[in-house]
């Protein structure tokens, strides 16, 4: 069985966090799977999804630390030939990754406690992501 939905968010930009754990546990419930998986993309290439501790300090640490790794600068290739400032964007969001995969039991996430499913805005300015919610299993 396949089950798909689509969470919609606006973003503020660069270093903007989203927790979507509860919207996907509800898409979960509302499948029906009991056993299986459940994929969450990012349709887009300049933001990320993954699962942190969502509290204030990681939801600052994560950007800046990405900022500091994979800073703006004019110097990138993507730079050179758009001139769109968003280089930097481009490369934090593919070394995060545009998805993530969580396993379903009982009809809910199998996640730590302190671990929830976020979204991560790359890009230099607000933005009206989609994101994909595709659960399979039985």
């Amino acid at each position: 069985m396949v089950y798909q939905e689509q969470i919609v968010i606006s973003t503020k930009g660069n270093g903007d966090m989203h927790d979507l754990t509860e919207q996907v546990n509800q898409i979960v419930k509302k499948s029906g799977v009991r056993v299986g998986m459940v994929n969450v993309f990012n349709v887009g290439s300049t933001a990320a999804i993954g699962t942190i501790e969502f509290e204030p300090g990681l939801q600052r640490d994560l950007p800046d630390i990405l900022n500091k790794l994979i800073p703006p600068s004019r110097e990138y290739g993507h730079e050179q030939t758009w001139h769109d400032g968003n280089g930097h964007s481009h490369l934090q969001a593919t070394w995060l990754g545009p998805e993530i995969t969580v396993p379903v039991r009982d009809r809910r996430l199998v996640s730590g406690t302190w671990q929830q499913i976020f979204h991560l805005e790359c890009d230099i300015k607000p933005r009206q992501r989609q994101i994909m919610v595709t659960v399979y299993g039985e």
